[in-house]
């Protein structure tokens, strides 16, 4: 009969006992916590509100959240709080522009970065519970400035549109990832 060498069960120990302390460890695959709750199918998500004087970003918002909770999500996603198992609020809080290059022959901003500040907080309908609460976020966009004043409207326009879909992507992924 052959006796085992002599390091052969400090050698599995060791395995073993690496094996355990991984599997106790708390790792864990991205995108297997979340914010959400498990037994509900309904999200509210109504208008955000908005505190600045910038026309029309709260609705911005809003639409990209739920395109965004409706493309990665099984919930049914609705603006009216009734009938909601979880209902996420949102309000704008700050929206300013910013030069950030300047034409070196005019001098005047060549491009310009759009920065909105925004709190966000997922509540349990039924456990009154927050869920979520994302206070202070900031998201900023940045576009080019020509001298046409019809041209900086058009420009300004779709450079929130792409903040929106970056702060609603960020958002979700927030709160499905439980960050």
């Amino acid at each position: 009969m052959r006796r085992p060498r002599k390091g052969f069960f400090v050698e599995w120990s060791f395995f073993f006992a690496l094996a355990g302390g991984m599997a106790a460890c708390g790792y864990h695959v991205a995108g297997r916590g979340s914010h959400l709750p498990a037994e509900g199918k309904v999200l509210a998500v109504p208008a955000f509100e908005n505190r600045t004087m910038q026309f029309r970003i709260e609705q911005k918002l809003t639409a990209a959240v739920i395109r965004e909770f409706i493309s990665r999500t099984r919930y049914r996603v609705v603006m009216e709080e009734e009938g909601a198992d979880a209902v996420l609020r949102g309000e704008v809080t700050r929206v300013s522009t910013s030069p950030i290059v300047f034409d070196p022959g005019t001098g005047k901003a060549s491009t310009v970065v759009i920065t909105i500040n925004a709190n966000v907080r997922l509540l349990d309908r039924h456990t009154k519970q927050i869920l979520f609460r994302g206070e202070g976020l900031v998201f900023r966009e940045s576009y080019e400035v020509t001298s046409d004043v019809n041209s900086f409207f058009q420009e300004q326009d779709p450079a929130f549109d792409r903040l929106a879909r970056d702060f609603a992507a960020t958002l979700v992924s927030a709160v499905l990832e439980n960050f």
